[in-house]
């Protein structure tokens, strides 16, 4: 896809891998918008309640789901958590970047809409440089729900992104996501000390990794 709207698309900027400023600005407007991860294309939306309410109506999300946040580095953990138990810090260490979501306990400025009342937020640090990027420019956190209808297929292409979101969202970045075939693994923590994991998802990261990993940590 080039970097023009399609004539299908009217309401929707296309931009390319070089228009990262325009985009950032974008969603610090409260806009939302579509980019690549190292999985699939995410919604990225400000950890506002209006943005984050918009994001709920364009993908006809049900409340009561929580929304995962991406970060551009492991510094970003303590814009969103309350705390960073040990061996979540480890296993942070082991795969970020990459496919792991680590759920963990939400600071009080979290909006609901976003941790859905159950005091945690997911958290992870993509393998892809253009979303870390992106990001950082934003200066904080933004959504990492995929780019798409609830109950759909997660989108690999910014073609599929706005064949089922279409004028819903303001802009989407046309660039490849990464080779992950599978979603993010999630892991929660329990304890006093948030020293078990609970696999909640399995996705790219197996459980037989993550073992390994505590095992050391």
């Amino acid at each position: 896809m080039s970097n023009t709207v399609s004539a299908d698309h009217t309401g929707v900027t296309v931009l390319s891998a070089d228009d990262l400023e325009q985009a950032a600005a974008l969603l610090r407007l409260g806009n939302l918008v579509a980019f690549p991860t190292d999985t699939f294309f995410a919604l990225g939306a400000v950890l506002t309640g209006p943005a984050i309410a918009a994001l709920f109506q364009v993908k006809r999300r049900m409340t009561g789901n929580p929304v995962p946040v991406l970060l551009s580095s492991v510094e970003q953990v303590p814009d969103v958590a309350a705390s960073f138990p040990h061996l979540a810090v480890a296993l942070a260490e082991a795969f970020w970047p990459g496919p792991l979501t680590l759920v963990l306990p939400a600071r009080d400025d979290v909006p609901d809409g976003v941790t859905a009342g159950t005091g945690t937020v997911g958290v992870r640090v993509p393998d892809h440089q253009l979303a870390r990027e992106l990001i950082s420019r934003v200066g904080g956190p933004v959504t990492g729900t995929s780019a798409n209808l609830s109950g759909s297929p997660p989108c690999k292409r910014a073609s599929d992104v706005l064949t089922q979101l279409g004028e819903q969202i303001r802009a989407v970045i046309d660039a490849p996501c990464g080779d992950h075939s599978a979603p993010s693994t999630v892991v929660g923590f329990s304890g006093d000390a948030g020293q078990e994991i609970r696999v909640i998802r399995t996705g790219a990261i197996s459980e037989a990794d993550l073992r390994r990993v505590m095992g050391s940590a």
